[in-house]
């Protein structure tokens, strides 16, 4: 720390007890000067000589005795005070960053300037904090950080103006002409001497853009660190990358619990002024701060229910760069006056809405401009990020009781066009919502399930749904078929074929229209499978896969199943209508392998004709619904 030594005289200022100054000297004092409770016994003209305030106090004294002043607004008040007074009397005063900017207001108040004396107080201090502080970068965050007890004078003066210039020149300088920043040396240069003994100081060490960062969080006051930053961006040296880190570090030092998201005490007031300047400094390249940043500072903008602009700032931002969220990132509590939902999926769609508009956005731009460089185009893998982001977070959300499932579907249906090789996690979703809202009706179980691709289920995934009791029966009925269908291509070596039209109609809505209810019945469809139905299920499909087996097999399997599995079983045989049917969408599916999407659509027309052969199906007497 630089400091300055005005006078050469030794100091013979003398205290009895707190609230008594006075100069030992062989002189008796010939004036009083009371600053606040405490009083100084001194002399008028080594003072007087020197200041023109109070000169004109002695003068203009209200009581007629020019021999005791009072003096209650001083900056500094009585330690600012004594220093003035001692460079009155020409003894030996100290200035460091600390005291500076009290003795250069106290001497502003005093007017202590050149037109009383060449030299004078107010000049020394200025000329020192120019040459000497002001190149310092440890001594210029000092400073600065005093000026906050001298506001507004320190801004009428220009002070904070000079420090907050000084301040954001030294952070725009090239690496290579720092000397480290001394947070960063308190901080670091124990543990590197203890790495390498051979390496002494900070310089040691390769010096980073973001050098400063940690420094500036120290500034108390917003608005000065507002003024700090701006200046340094208006300078347009410092990338926005550096200044994002430059916001996080301050929002990590200054808001309390913010690395959970939350706010922990009752100063409600502070950390609004804190956000709403992070969040308006906050650079406009994107990718400058983390996505994880954005959502950490909306968290906390709900939690303090700042204004909407300051949320639609960061929902917009965080939609712009989605695809680098977390799942848990994205689980925002729902603030304190919703009382029905435990997370908002409202902001969640907002900012799904502000993802997908970059690809309005640059159907717009116009020119001959290739569609994969247009600025903002959603790339695929971009989208494909987004997609299993949504999954994850449909399962966490799942979780909410209060959750109506319109909001669920409605949530996954916003990304339903985008590419997702796997639909396992929109699985894991949509049976977490199943099991945490059994109560839900079934038809919004068939709308909940129709989200879900079953064509696009691992084997593990496959293999859990075919003995969920959660599903429809028409959805497990499709898991099980095309796991048939995709064995019966592995085992032929060829390509898996496309599910025959039939099978992705128990999922339509439309299915049965055209149809008499008795010959398929919504109900059965639609209902859920007892454990004895999936098991009397995959029994018959496997049969339709092995295909051969004989009568006497059959007759044996018939003889050993129980009371309950037969009931099972001429269900589900009901279901199936006839084997002859299943044997014809099998065999179309196994033309399918070839036929691809054409070999599909047949299918359908076989299955609506043998389903009216299977009418009088002496199967269907013993159909029954399971609601």
């Amino acid at each position: 720390m630089k400091f300055m030594k005005l006078g050469s005289k030794p100091d013979c200022f003398q205290s009895e007890g707190n609230n008594l100054r006075y100069v030992a000297s062989e002189l008796a004092s010939d004036i009083i000067i009371h600053i606040g409770d405490v009083k100084f016994y001194l002399h008028k003209f080594p003072l007087l000589s020197k200041s023109a305030h109070l000169q004109k106090l002695v003068t203009n004294s209200n009581e007629g005795n020019g021999d005791e002043v009072h003096i209650h607004d001083i900056p500094g008040g009585h330690t600012a005070f004594e220093t003035c007074a001692k460079f009155c009397y020409g003894m030996t005063v100290t200035l460091n960053a600390y005291n500076l900017i009290a003795a250069r207001c106290a001497a502003e108040y005093l007017e202590m300037n050149e037109s009383v004396e060449k030299g004078n107080l107010i000049y020394k201090i200025d000329v020192f904090l120019n040459s000497s502080i002001l190149k310092s970068w440890k001594d210029s965050i000092i400073v600065l950080q005093t000026t906050k007890s001298h506001l507004p004078m320190c801004e009428e003066l220009k002070l904070v103006g000079h420090c907050v210039e000084a301040i954001a020149s030294r952070a725009c300088i090239d690496v290579s002409k720092v000397d480290w920043s001394y947070t960063y040396n308190r901080k670091k240069i124990h543990e590197e001497n203890d790495i390498d003994p051979n390496l002494h100081g900070a310089r040691s060490r390769m010096v980073p853009k973001d050098w400063w960062v940690e420094d500036l969080s120290e500034l108390e006051v917003v608005d000065t660190y507002k003024r700090v930053i701006m200046s340094i961006k208006n300078k347009g040296i410092v990338s926005d990358e550096v200044i994002g880190e430059a916001l996080k570090a301050y929002a990590s030092r200054k808001l309390q619990g913010f690395g959970k998201g939350l706010i922990q005490n009752n100063d409600a007031s502070k950390y609004s002024s804190i956000l709403d300047t992070v969040v308006w400094l906050l650079p406009a390249e994107k990718g400058s701060v983390s996505c994880g940043f954005l959502l950490k500072l909306l968290k906390l903008s709900i939690s303090l229910d700042l204004g909407e602009h300051t949320k639609g700032e960061l929902v917009k931002r965080i939609g712009h760069q989605l695809e680098e969220a977390s799942v848990n990132d994205l689980l925002i509590r729902a603030s304190n006056g919703d009382t029905t939902s435990l997370y908002d999926v409202h902001v969640v769609q907002q900012m799904l809405k502000e993802f997908m508009s970059r690809d309005q956005d640059s159907d717009e731009t116009s020119g001959e401009i290739n569609h994969a460089q247009k600025p903002g185009i959603l790339s695929e893998a971009s989208k494909l990020m987004v997609a299993k982001l949504v999954d994850g977070y449909l399962a966490g959300i799942a979780e909410d009781p209060n959750l109506p499932s319109s909001t669920f579907v409605g949530l996954a249906e916003m990304v339903s066009s985008f590419p997702r090789p796997s639909h396992d996690g929109l699985y894991r979703a949509i049976d977490m919502y199943l099991k945490r809202h059994p109560g839900i009706s079934k038809s919004e179980r068939k709308r909940i399930c129709r989200l879900m691709d079953c064509k696009k289920l691992s084997v593990e995934a496959c293999m859990h749904a075919v003995q969920n009791e959660r599903l429809p029966m028409r959805v497990i009925v499709q898991v099980l078929f095309f796991e048939q269908v995709k064995a019966n291509a592995a085992s032929s070596g060829c390509s898996t074929p496309d599910l025959p039209r039939a099978i992705k109609d128990l999922n339509s809505t439309s299915y049965g229209s055209s149809r008499s209810v008795a010959t398929n019945p919504e109900e059965d469809w639609d209902a859920v499978a007892s454990a004895d139905e999936l098991k009397a299920l995959r029994g018959e499909l496997a049969a339709l896969r092995l295909g051969n087996r004989s009568a006497a097999e059959r007759v044996k399997s018939n003889n050993n199943n129980n009371n309950a599995d037969k009931a099972a079983i001429s269900k589900v045989k009901g279901l199936l209508m006839s084997k002859r049917m299943f044997s014809r969408m099998w065999s179309s599916s196994s033309k399918g392998g070839q036929g691809g999407e054409n070999s599909g659509s047949d299918s359908s027309d076989s299955l609506g004709s043998t389903m009216e052969e299977a009418k009088s199906s002496p199967l269907r007497k013993g159909r029954h619904s399971v609601s």
